[in-house]
């Protein structure tokens, strides 16, 4: 794994024609790369100090409209400009693209210069402060599923997103003959994000046809969420070079596994790992289980976070490993909160609610901000669930968008972590997205209904 570039190792490059491309990007709402690519030398001359965008890229959905509603940016107030300001940490090579760098840029207001506070960067770094005041080191590390398909974008887009064949037939979870077939494009995948200095771990197959994990080691928080939206970017590039899709969906058809992406956490102080107390009956400490009472108590609240769009509900059904109550469990894979490593050093609580459409920032933003809750306001921690966790009568996570928006809306912990104008922001991209769901005919309507209505 090779570290990420200095500006005099780009300038080097840049000199031996090594590099003449230079990617400057923002992360959007929706967890994607968004920006520029420069010219490498011009970068170097003067671009790395700052660039614009246009404001509304924090201000728009999947399709990249733009809604009404905002009181960042309207119609009614113009649309200008934001600063783009690289931040020269994270960049790194991109191997996948010849010639090219990549760099990651908090975004800026254009007249204060201080820092757009509903960019996802800045909402996780605002937690990570929190609880680097309160003098602890947030850790922690996704897990990215999706599918591969036969087909490449265009023709899947061509034909209507209609009669999609994933790349292999059956269940690969954990296969090495089938996983050997998908290693076109599985292969570079690991190796181009090692060499772009992501310590990937491994990829495996998952749980239903042409499905896959990829892997990546636990670091700092915002690592993480860098690594994170780097590598499903990545993957999306690589498998277009090679001739097929993926996607990040979570539930892509009705009758298949959906796609998560677990996030496992756990706070460190002083380079060693808080959560661990050797006499607890399960090696957890006071502060662990508090926090995993934050968690817990304010799920709902930032479920919003973990599963943004309509089809991000589609997942949460009963007997799919997808879990659908609020509870924690010991290595119980259908819970929504699981303990892993108990009685060990790496003892941590892994979330299982969020999709794999997940914008990482976000997500960790909101699930920081709840166990900083916890700890503050000392919660008890209920004891674990066992049996069939399907089961019982506790809470529910929200079962649609709605819910989800309206309890994020509500959330006097949110509000008091994030800021209101946050909550609101992103309340609002909440109620864009059902509103454009709810305006559309679907499939299944016509076909129940054409003739038997």
């Amino acid at each position: 794994m090779s570290p990420n570039l200095t500006f005099d190792d780009l300038k080097s490059q840049v000199a031996s024609g090594e590099v003449d491309t230079v990617l400057v990007c923002l992360v959007d709402m929706q967890g994607r790369l968004m920006g520029k690519r420069f010219h490498a030398g011009h970068f170097i001359a003067g671009a790395w100090e700052e660039t614009h965008c246009c404001n509304y890229l924090l201000a728009t959905d999947l399709e990249m409209a733009t809604p009404d509603g905002y009181a960042s940016t309207s119609w009614e107030n113009g649309y200008g400009d934001y600063v783009m300001k690289p931040d020269l940490d994270t960049l790194r090579p991109v191997p996948w693209l010849e010639g090219t760098a990549m760099v990651l840029c908090d975004v800026l207001d254009h007249h204060t210069h201080k820092e757009v506070p509903h960019s996802p960067r800045a909402i996780l770094k605002r937690q990570v402060e929190r609880l680097d005041a309160m003098g602890f080191d947030a850790m922690t590390a996704t897990e990215l599923e999706f599918f591969l398909f036969e087909k490449s974008f265009d023709e899947i887009s061509k034909g209507g997103f209609r009669d999609l064949t994933p790349i292999s037939a059956y269940n690969e979870d954990y296969h090495i003959l089938q996983t050997t077939k998908e290693e076109h494009v599985m292969r570079p995948i690991r190796n181009h994000l090692w060499n772009a200095g992501l310590p990937i771990e491994n990829s495996k197959g998952e749980a239903e046809a042409g499905q896959e994990e990829l892997n990546i080691k636990y670091s700092a928080a915002m690592n993480t969420a860098e690594f994170h939206t780097i590598a499903k970017h990545a993957v999306k590039e690589i498998a277009w070079q090679q001739g097929h899709a993926a996607t990040f969906l979570p539930k892509w058809h009705h009758d298949k596994v959906g796609s998560s992406s677990h996030v496992h956490q756990s706070l460190w102080k002083d380079g060693k790992p808080a959560f661990v107390d050797a006499d607890d009956k399960l090696g957890m400490s006071d502060l662990m289980k508090n926090y995993m009472a934050g968690l817990l108590k304010y799920a709902p609240d930032y479920t919003y976070f973990m599963a943004p769009y309509i089809n991000s509900y589609k997942r949460f059904m009963k007997g799919t490993f997808a879990p659908t109550r609020i509870i924690w469990s010991v290595d119980n894979r259908t819970a929504g909160f699981r303990l892993c490593g108990e009685g060990t050093k790496a003892i941590r609580v892994e979330c299982r609610i969020p999709g794999s459409d997940m914008n990482p920032y976000l997500a960790m933003a909101g699930m920081l901000a709840a166990g900083v809750a916890g700890i503050e306001d000392g919660l008890a921690l209920q004891e674990p669930t066992v049996g069939d966790v399907y089961q019982g009568d506790t809470g529910m996570i929200p079962g649609n968008l709605k819910a989800a928006r309206d309890t994020l809306h509500g959330s006097k912990m949110l509000r008091a972590a994030m800021g209101d104008d946050v909550v609101d922001h992103y309340t609002r991209a909440a109620e864009v997205e059902i509103e454009e769901f709810e305006r559309v005919v679907t499939d299944w309507e016509i076909a129940r209904g054409f003739e038997r209505a």
